[in-house]
C-alpha cells in the first residue's frame, strides 16, 4: 500500500510539473465567466482587400477607414461579430499616429457591432518585413506579401527586445480597457518555419535557430502583455494537429505548446482538416476547462467548410474565425500550394481555398453566407 501511494504521489507530481498555470495568467473559473457573456462568434482573418498584410492596413499612407467601414458593414450583414486582426512591431515606430489608426478602426469595427481579436507577432510568411510602400502581390502565389513580425533581424538581434517590449506594453497598455477589444491573441503560429513558401524553398532563409528563438521569447511576450494590465484575455493558439488523446497528454506537448497552453487564458486553436477532425479536437481542448476559440479554420480543398464546421462548433460553444474574408491582394483565394506551382498562364484553382466574399462583393457560395446566418442567427 504504501509503494502504491508513493507511486501514486511521483506520479501526481509528474502531472503538474509538465503543466502549470503561468503567473498572472486568468483562473478558469474568471475565463469562464468572461466567456459566457460572449455571444457565439463567429468571424473571419481580417484585412481589407487592398492590403497585401499588416502594414499596408495600418501605415498613414495606405489605411483606409472608408475600405474597412464597406467590408465591415458586410460582415455584420451576415451576423459576423468578430475579427481576427493582426499588427506589426514596426507599426509602433509611428506609435502616436498607429494608436490613432487602431482607435479609428476599432471606432469601425464598433459601429458594426465586431469586438476584434488583435494579434501582437506572427511566425508566417516572409521574414523581411520593412516599413514603407509595399510591393504588388506577385501573380498566381497565396499571401504573396504577408510578413512576419518580429522579423528574421530583430528576433535573432537580442539588442531590439527592448524595442518589442515597447511595442507589446505600449500596444496592450494603450487599450487594456478598451471594451471593443475581444482578446489579445499575442503570437499566431510561433514555431511556423514557412518551409514550403520563405523557407527551404525560396532562399529567403528562416534562421536555423529560429523556434529555440521564438520558444525563448514566447513567455516574455505574455509576461510583456500581463504588465500592461490587459482587462482582455490573452491568448496563443497551437496549430500544429495532433490526436485528442496527445492534446490531453502534457508530456506529449512540445516546449512550444506547453508554452502556449499554459499562459494562454482562453485555448486557441487552428484547424484546417475535416468535420470529423474537427469534432474529435473539441473535447480534446475543453477538457482543460476553458473557452475554447478556433482563431484560424476554412479551406475547402481541405474539407474545412462552413456548411459543415460551423454546426459542430455552435454544438460546443467553439468560437470559429475563418481565414480571409474579401478576395483582393493577399490572394489568399489561391490554395497553399501557389508557392511550388503559381496559378498563373491560365492555371486555375478549382475552388476558392479562402473568402467569404469576391472583391466585387458577391458571396463565393451563397450556400456558405445562408450556413453562416444560420449559425449567427442573422
Amino acid at each position: 500500500m504504501k509503494n502504491r501511494f508513493l507511486l501514486l504521489a511521483a506520479l501526481l507530481l509528474a502531472t503538474l510539473s509538465y503543466s502549470q498555470d503561468a503567473p498572472g495568467r486568468w483562473s478558469a473559473q474568471k475565463a469562464n465567466a468572461w466567456y459566457a457573456k460572449q455571444p457565439f462568434l463567429v468571424g473571419a482573418n481580417y484585412a481589407p482587400a487592398n492590403a497585401i498584410n499588416e502594414l499596408e492596413m495600418f501605415q498613414a499612407d495606405s489605411f483606409d477607414p472608408k475600405t474597412i467601414d464597406k467590408e465591415l458593414a458586410m460582415a455584420e450583414s451576415i451576423g459576423m461579430n468578430t475579427m481576427r486582426v493582426f499588427l506589426h512591431d514596426l507599426l509602433w515606430n509611428d506609435s502616436a499616429g498607429f494608436t490613432k489608426r487602431l482607435d479609428q478602426f476599432l471606432t469601425l469595427c464598433a459601429k458594426h457591432k465586431i469586438r476584434p481579436m488583435l494579434v501582437l507577432f506572427d511566425s508566417c510568411w516572409d521574414p523581411n518585413p520593412k516599413l514603407g510602400k509595399q510591393h504588388d502581390p506577385v501573380p498566381g502565389i497565396h499571401n504573396s506579401g504577408w510578413l512576419q513580425s518580429p522579423g528574421a533581424d530583430a528576433l535573432t538581434d537580442k539588442s531590439q527586445y527592448p524595442r518589442l517590449k515597447a511595442y507589446v506594453k505600449g500596444v496592450v497598455g494603450a487599450f487594456k480597457n478598451d471594451k471593443r477589444i475581444l482578446a489579445w491573441d499575442v503570437w499566431n503560429e510561433p514555431d511556423n518555419t514557412n518551409d514550403n513558401s520563405y523557407g527551404k524553398n525560396n532562399k529567403k532563409l528562416e534562421p536555423a535557430n529560429k523556434v529555440a528563438l521564438v520558444t525563448a521569447l514566447l513567455p516574455q511576450v505574455f509576461q510583456w502583455a500581463r504588465e500592461a494590465g490587459p482587462s482582455q484575455p490573452l491568448t496563443c493558439g497551437v496549430w500544429i494537429y495532433k490526436s485528442p488523446e496527445k492534446w490531453k497528454d502534457p508530456a506529449k506537448w512540445s516546449a512550444m505548446e506547453k508554452i502556449q497552453f499554459e499562459n494562454s487564458d482562453i485555448i486557441t486553436f487552428h484547424q484546417y482538416s475535416t468535420p470529423k477532425a474537427l469534432e474529435d479536437v473539441i473535447p480534446a481542448l475543453k477538457s482543460f476547462g476553458r473557452p475554447v476559440i478556433c482563431t484560424e479554420y476554412m479551406a475547402r480543398g481541405a474539407d474545412s467548410k462552413f456548411q459543415t464546421h460551423l454546426p459542430i462548433a455552435k454544438k460546443y460553444k467553439v468560437g470559429m474565425i475563418n481565414w480571409g474574408f474579401v478576395a483582393g491582394k493577399t490572394q489568399t483565394f489561391l490554395p497553399w500550394d501557389s508557392w511550388q506551382k503559381p496559378y498563373v498562364n491560365g492555371r486555375k484553382p478549382t475552388i476558392w481555398f479562402h473568402e467569404v466574399f469576391k472583391q466585387d462583393g458577391s458571396p463565393v457560395d451563397p450556400a456558405e453566407i445562408a450556413a453562416i446566418k444560420q449559425a449567427t442567427g442573422k
